[in-house]
């Protein structure tokens, strides 16, 4: 069963001392480049045999960006930038983060509370206490990853040096007027997501509530089956990658379609196998393969319902195997077609 993490607000009298105690932080944690260069076990160095093309780097920036360094706090260009635009690598001009996810964190550097989908690395430095971050594409060091302090809904804050981005005004994605979305419901949703994270076209996921009758319900009033809603997984994709029917067949092979109270040991309504359709198009399509498992011999009890108001779950459900590790306990992924 899952356990609830609680994190604990700001007090007004201490949000001056918070302001510092992340500032010293992040410089006294990130600074540690010295030692971190000699001790990790990997490095942002481009194989020979890779065909990437590499901007040239000054000075301050291989310093940055190859020796895993950190300018000091204050000081970087767009700290105190919000201008709608997309940061790109400084090294190879991969988009890195929309403009839409920086916040003020007050820590001196650039902050934001979400990547571009697969555009960020994350590795456990070699001493265990802290997660850098870097660019997917090239290596490049772009800083560290903290999660828990409560600064945003999503629980989370990519740190990074300035030094190792650029700015770009518009949106890194094309894709974004074509996306399209679907909606799983299939035990919980820590499962659901782990399996849909990494699913080729996907663009990014969101646990939250859905099918209920009250208005933003939380994972309290949830669990006590007094709303109606059941744990769910939106999932936006890209169609000129991947299709609806692979998801939905993805879907069916993560749970067991055919437990009619949960999933596994989690036993509910919160927990049912459910698909939420936004047009005739996808129902057709789970009424297809439905009935291609009915035909193998399968029982299914996945009910198909019209979609109806998604609310997003708590920041520390977000990504949760990603940021807490390990592996689902109730999933996993059975070949059915």
């Amino acid at each position: 069963m899952k356990i609830k993490k609680l994190t604990e607000g700001f007090k007004p009298k201490s949000f001056m001392l918070v302001v510092a105690l992340f500032t010293i932080g992040c410089y006294s944690t990130q600074c540690q480049n010295a030692n971190h260069t000699e001790v990790a076990t990997k490095t942002s160095t481009i194989k020979k045999d890779t065909p990437m093309k590499l901007n040239p780097l000054n000075e301050q920036e291989q310093y940055v960006i190859l020796r895993k360094g950190t300018e000091r706090p204050f000081t970087g260009e767009y700290t105190d930038k919000f201008d709608k635009g997309t940061y790109i690598c400084k090294q190879c001009n991969a988009p890195l983060y929309e403009s839409d996810s920086k916040f003020h964190s007050g820590c001196g550097w650039p902050s934001f509370d979400d990547e571009i989908k697969g555009a960020v690395k994350k590795t456990v430095d070699a001493d265990g206490q802290r997660t850098e971050i870097t660019c997917a594409n090239c290596g490049g060091h772009l800083g560290h990853v903290f999660y828990g302090e409560g600064l945003t809904d999503k629980n989370t804050r990519h740190c990074v040096n300035s030094t190792s981005m650029l700015f770009e005004e518009g949106s890194a994605s094309k894709k974004e007027s074509v996306a399209t979305k679907a909606i799983f419901a299939g035990g919980c949703f820590w499962g659901v997501e782990y399996y849909f994270q990494h699913a080729k076209g996907v663009l990014s996921t969101k646990v939250g509530y859905i099918g209920g009758h009250i208005q933003k319900p939380t994972y309290k009033e949830v669990c006590a089956h007094t709303t109606g809603h059941v744990e769910a997984l939106e999932v936006t994709f890209d169609p000129s990658q991947t299709s609806y029917e692979d998801l939905a067949k993805l879907f069916f092979e993560i749970h067991d379609p055919t437990q009619a109270n949960g999933q596994g040991n989690d036993i509910g309504p919160q927990y049912l196998s459910e698909i939420f359709y936004f047009d005739d198009a996808q129902k057709a399509t789970c009424e297809k393969l439905i009935g291609q498992l009915q035909i193998k011999g399968y029982k299914v009890a996945t009910k198909l319902r019209k979609t109806s108001t998604f609310w997003p779950a708590e920041g520390y459900h977000q990504q949760y195997y990603e940021k807490e590790g390990g592996t689902p306990y109730c999933h996993r992924r059975v070949s059915r077609f």
